[in-house]
C-alpha cells in the first residue's frame, strides 16, 4: 500500500488541491449511487481523495481531473463490492466437522467432493451439462481460484479465450439455474 512519505502536500501543486476539491459534489452524487448506504458513500470520498493525492504525481495536467477522479471513485467501489461478496463465502465450523465426518470415498478428488456435497444437485447437474471447455474455465477460476494467466498455461489456449469461455460458461450456467433447465 501507500507510504505517508509516498507523495506529500509540497509534493502537489496548491491547483491541484483546490481543482480536484472543487468536484467533491459530482463524486459524492456518484458515490451515492454506487454505494449502499450514506456512510460508504462518504468514506468512498474520502478514500477517492486519499488515493487521489498520493497519486497526484501520475495526474496528466490539462487532462479531464473530473473524469479521473470519478474514474478512482469507481474503481474503489467496485473492489469494495467484489471484497464483500468474496467474505460473504466462510463455513461454519460445525458444518466443516460434520463433512470431515462424514463417510467421503476417499478416492474422490476434492472438487468431486465438492460437487457431491457442497453444491446442490441442481448446481451439480447443471455444471455437468456444460461443455467441458467452459465447465473447465469456469470451475479452475470460480472454484480453483486461479488466474487468468495461469489458467491459459494449464489449458493452452490465449488468455482472451480463456476471459471468454469463463463469461460464456457462467451466463450458461445462470441461465440454466434461472431457467430450470437442469434438474
Amino acid at each position: 500500500m501507500f507510504k505517508k512519505s509516498d507523495v506529500t502536500a509540497k509534493d502537489r501543486s496548491p491547483a491541484f488541491d483546490g481543482d480536484a476539491l472543487d468536484h467533491v459534489r459530482a463524486l459524492r452524487t456518484l458515490s451515492l449511487r454506487l454505494a449502499q448506504n450514506r456512510t460508504e458513500a462518504e468514506d468512498l470520498v474520502q478514500d477517492t481523495y486519499l488515493h487521489a493525492f498520493r497519486a497526484s504525481h501520475r495526474f496528466t495536467p490539462g487532462t479531464n481531473l473530473k473524469a479521473w477522479l470519478q474514474t478512482i471513485l469507481t474503481n474503489l467501489a467496485r473492489n469494495r463490492r467484489r471484497d464483500r461478496v468474496r467474505a460473504r463465502v466462510r463455513m461454519d465450523e460445525s458444518e466443516v466437522a460434520r463433512a470431515a465426518e462424514s463417510h467421503i470415498a476417499a478416492e474422490a478428488s476434492p472438487e468431486q467432493r465438492l460437487v457431491n456435497e457442497g453444491l446442490g444437485p441442481a448446481l451439480q447437474a447443471a455444471l455437468e451439462s456444460m461443455p467441458k471447455a467452459l465447465r473447465d474455465a469456469v470451475w479452475l477460476r470460480d472454484v480453483e481460484d486461479m488466474s487468468y494467466a495461469d489458467m491459459a498455461r494449464r489449458l493452452r489456449v490465449p488468455i482472451g479465450t480463456v476471459m471468454s469461455r469463463i463469461s460464456r460458461g457462467r451466463r450458461l450456467l445462470h441461465d440454466r439455474m434461472v431457467r430450470g433447465e437442469v434438474k
